[in-house]
């Protein structure tokens, strides 16, 4: 089956094997790699929320929560369009770069550009200067499954646009519950749960009162 992109994944595929090799062994294991380094930012936002309000550290935790709910999504959208992959379906086309996936592992939307899009929104909402790294990731990460043959670009703008959606929608109707359960574990006597949670910020406001009390004496 032809889709309206088909001429466009021929475009890309053939630009492809035209490539250098270190080009085409990149975009191979490109992928990969960027998920990565989404899963070494989500661990960073964690462990530098722990020092910050109660709602900056739900919003650190949730981010690979709705990015878990994207992918979610995604193979549930798989199994209900079944598209077939264009390095089986498209001819005339270059062999793919990448092994092509077995019949049933759908095309429609890409798992990869969905975890992708999720990842840079949800750590977007953590912190606002990451755009600058995690979009251009992402883009790159949904383009390189067009450049290895494996995805139509329909299904990695789909899934980068499905995975940005969902993500936002799971940060904000899961954050006000999340800050509460924050909340409540920070009181915990547990040291196991404080430790995970961490101390919260050191406000100025703790600090304040003892100064005035010490310029009392």
């Amino acid at each position: 089956m032809d889709f309206v992109d088909s001429g466009l994944y021929r475009d890309i595929t053939d630009h492809a094997h035209d490539a250098p090799a270190w080009v085409r062994h990149t975009a191979e294991i490109g992928t990969e790699a960027g998920l990565l380094v989404f899963v070494a930012l989500f661990a960073a936002g964690w462990w530098r929320a722990r020092h910050s309000d109660a709602r900056a550290f739900a919003i650190a935790v949730l981010a690979p929560l709705a990015t878990a709910v994207a992918y979610v999504c995604s193979e549930a959208l798989k199994s209900l369009v079944t598209e077939e992959r264009p390095c089986r379906a498209v001819a005339g086309a270059a062999p793919s770069l990448a092994e092509c996936p077995p019949h049933g592992d759908w095309s429609f939307p890409s798992n990869h550009a969905t975890i992708a899009g999720a990842s840079a929104l949800a750590l977007v909402l953590v912190r606002r200067a990451l755009v600058r790294l995690t979009v251009p990731l992402a883009l790159l990460m949904a383009f390189s499954r067009v450049f290895v043959g494996v995805h139509y670009p329909h299904d990695v703008a789909a899934g980068l646009l499905l995975g940005a959606v969902v993500a936002l929608a799971v940060v904000r109707l899961a954050v006000r519950p999340a800050v509460r359960l924050a909340k409540a574990v920070r009181a915990s006597s547990a040291p196991a749960a404080r430790w995970l949670t961490g101390p919260g910020p050191r406000t100025a406001a703790r600090a304040v009162p003892q100064h005035a009390a010490h310029r009392r004496r």
